[in-house]
């Protein structure tokens, strides 16, 4: 039986909800997978491994004050420890619930996101995808400022994110030639330069070395691999790729971490503390996080690359 690892992540938001919702759900129920849930007690969720309790006076102080450090250092010692579980061989992998990155900080984890962090516990680099049935969507570059974007969109960034996309697109996904797009960083490619000369002078040559398509406007580009002629686009920056990918498939897309030695899948969407724990989130996302993490198992152990 395959067993997968469930991080409860920030307990002051709607990921023990979610959880909740979804390990009731008879899609889930079917599938047969052990599911090993990390996090603190106290947030309506049984919990494998209880990394703390969660009292339920933070409850009422859910949205600040002294429990956004408390629910950060919780949600970042969850996937600390299925991280190192992961790696031990343990889990085939992690679903992750929503965690608030400033309290993670606060809580003493210094990363802006699951992906660096992740990156960083297993030491590999790794790509932030986001995909659904309509569209896959790989990042560049993440969770950055905007004014910091040129300077990091190097050919190093983009060879990356493309070796890293079509290496999980062929292992993970069957593709066995992926068609991947490279998404410009100006407005219309650059307008030959009128916009900018990055796109002509750094994309258009990284896409013809490593034989991706493109660069095409971000204001076609996710249409066209939507209507089928591109596997994945690799977006430059955040902003553009998750706007495409949320518009097209938000609420059943997957945040799919490639390029780790394990799986790791999460919802595509944040805590949600506005509607935290008035019992009205939708666990659709994760429901589809977690049926993506058991496929993409099933599909490693039988190319021999699983054993658990």
């Amino acid at each position: 039986m395959i067993r997968l690892g469930i991080t409860l992540g920030d307990p002051r938001g709607i990921g023990p909800e979610i959880v909740g919702k979804a390990l009731n759900d008879p899609r889930i129920a079917a599938l047969g997978t052990s599911w090993f849930v990390l996090g603190p007690s106290g947030t309506g969720v049984a919990v494998h491994d209880d990394l703390g309790p969660w009292p339920p006076e933070a409850d009422r102080a859910s949205h600040g004050g002294t429990w956004v450090a408390r629910a950060g250092a919780l949600a970042g010692l969850a996937v600390e420890r299925a991280t190192r579980m992961a790696l031990a061989g343990e889990l085939a992998g992690m679903v992750t619930a929503p965690l608030d990155k400033y309290a993670l900080r606060a809580g003493g984890y210094d990363y802006p996101g699951h992906t660096e962090m992740l990156s960083a516990l297993a030491n590999v680099p790794v790509a932030m995808m986001l995909a659904s049935s309509r569209l896959r969507v790989v990042l560049a570059t993440t969770h950055i400022a905007l004014r910091d974007v040129p300077q990091a969109v190097t050919r190093e960034a983009l060879a990356q994110a493309y070796h890293t996309t079509a290496r999980g697109l062929r292992d993970d996904f069957g593709i066995a030639q992926p068609r991947i797009a490279l998404c410009a960083l100006n407005p219309h490619a650059g307008d030959h330069g009128r916009f900018g000369s990055e796109d002509d002078e750094l994309l258009a040559p990284v896409a013809r070395e490593l034989g991706m398509h493109g660069p095409f406007p971000a204001d076609t580009v996710f249409v066209r691999a939507m209507r089928g002629e591109f596997d994945a686009v690799i977006a430059p920056y955040h902003d553009v790729g998750m706007t495409a990918i949320k518009v097209a498939s938000f609420g059943s897309a997957v945040n799919v971490t490639l390029g780790l030695p394990f799986i790791r899948t999460s919802p595509d969407h944040g805590t949600a503390l506005d509607i935290a724990g008035q019992g009205v989130a939708s666990a659709e996302s994760m429901v589809q996080a977690m049926e993506l993490a058991h496929a993409l198992a099933l599909r490693r152990r039988s190319r021999g690359r699983l054993d658990r």
